[in-house]
């Protein structure tokens, strides 16, 4: 039986080529990520990823796995995902249901489920139940806006590059207001044509009622979803933005954590699409979790993804294994969102990149997360490492 002998954390930061912002305050400088290291006493290494959404530093993430989950895990077997996840929620549990803390635990059980796919000889996606498909639509997540840039030309620039690109469905920045969001999507809408999926994020720059206006009108302007329009504490709002009957479908939870963070969510039908983030909500094991509630209300499971080369691949086995919802000619498809902006830990990070043919990203058959990861990128771009 093989045992964790060793577990590093790398917090990483990359100054971006140009600074950026979305809806929220603040101005992105920086990309962040925590990636975890385990080893065992044979020498493999996992690798997992602690999502830094927006302007979160890594060394938090960082600091819960060293102080709190190492000495958990030292010694213990990493075939024992359920237990070890289960052992590491209940220990922090007192002091981080939600946040950087299950970004932690999600970071060990991506990594722990790399190991076990390699001890195993077989690609995540087949343990956890095998795919449904060999291949993901993709969508194109960016459209971040720069100090000085001129929208929503820009925007539209943009859209007609994810086409030529060959992406088919693209996710475009909003909360800017609600005549400037309208007119952004109207530029894009007319750049791509009608047969290109849009969706549009508005990362919870509005309160419920200004939100009623911004659903009826992208309502009528063939939007596929609207993603986080709200706060995400505000579980009645969302249901009520559902209530309103929208062909839209209304799509949240990026900012949510664990099975119990999405109980609401499902129970209440507070949205159509749920968005758990794997390197966020609890790894493989936490949104399988999340998965079984999604699957028993019938609501669509779309995970979010806005991490590492190590999240991004974590996402592409879990998305394979989404059936669609319901299972018919018609049932919803999950799609893969592909971040195109700009982004080291991503394009740098791993040796093998995913494959994008026709339009389609291929799922990997390789051992674990199937990634080589290139040590000298961490160590290049990490400000602290702990437990060397």
């Amino acid at each position: 039986m093989s045992k964790i002998t060793n577990i590093t954390t790398y917090s990483l930061r990359a100054q971006v080529p140009t600074p950026f912002f979305f809806a929220q305050p603040g101005i992105v400088t920086h990309r962040s990520s925590t990636v975890v290291e385990i080893e065992l006493d044979d020498g493999r290494l996992g690798y997992g990823e602690a999502l830094c959404n927006g302007h979160q530093p890594g060394e938090i993430a960082a600091a819960t796995i060293e102080s709190s989950l190492r000495p958990l895990l030292i010694g213990r077997d990493p075939l024992q995902t359920e237990v070890l996840f289960e052992e590491c929620y209940n220990r922090t549990k007192d002091f981080g249901m939600k946040g950087a803390v299950v970004g932690a635990i999600s970071a060990i059980d991506i990594a722990l489920w790399d190991l076990k796919g390699q001890i195993l000889g077989l690609p995540v996606h087949t343990l956890l139940g095998g795919a449904f498909r060999t291949s993901l639509a993709p969508y194109a997540t960016g459209f971040y806006r720069a100090e000085g840039g001129q929208y929503p030309q820009a925007l539209a620039e943009e859209a007609r590059r994810h086409i030529d690109a060959g992406f088919q469905a693209m996710k475009v920045k909003i909360g800017f207001g609600i005549k400037s969001d309208l007119a952004s999507i109207a530029a894009v809408r007319e750049a791509v044509g009608e047969d290109i999926k849009i969706m549009a994020d508005a990362n919870h720059a509005y309160n419920a009622g200004t939100a009623r206006t911004l659903v009826r009108e992208l309502d009528s302007m063939g939007v596929h979803w609207l993603e986080e329009p709200i706060s995400p504490e505000d579980v009645a709002g969302y249901k009520s933005l559902v209530d309103m009957g929208p062909s839209m479908l209304i799509a949240a939870g990026e900012n949510e954590f664990s099975r119990h963070g999405f109980w609401p969510w499902v129970t209440s039908r507070a949205v159509d699409v749920l968005q758990p983030d794997l390197a966020a909500a609890g790894g493989f094991t936490g949104v399988q979790h999340i998965k079984t509630l999604a699957l028993t209300s019938g609501l669509t499971l779309n995970p979010h993804v806005w991490g590492t080369a190590i999240g991004l691949m974590a996402a592409i086995h879990f998305l394979a294994t989404i059936p669609p919802v319901p299972i018919s000619r018609s049932g919803h498809e999950p799609m893969l969102e592909y971040d195109q902006s700009s982004h080291p830990f991503r394009r740098e990070l791993v040796a093998e990149q995913p494959q994008m043919i026709d339009g389609r990203v291929q799922v990997p058959n390789r051992p674990g997360l199937g990634i080589t990861v290139n040590k000298d990128i961490l160590l290049r771009y990490s400000d602290r490492v702990t437990g060397k």
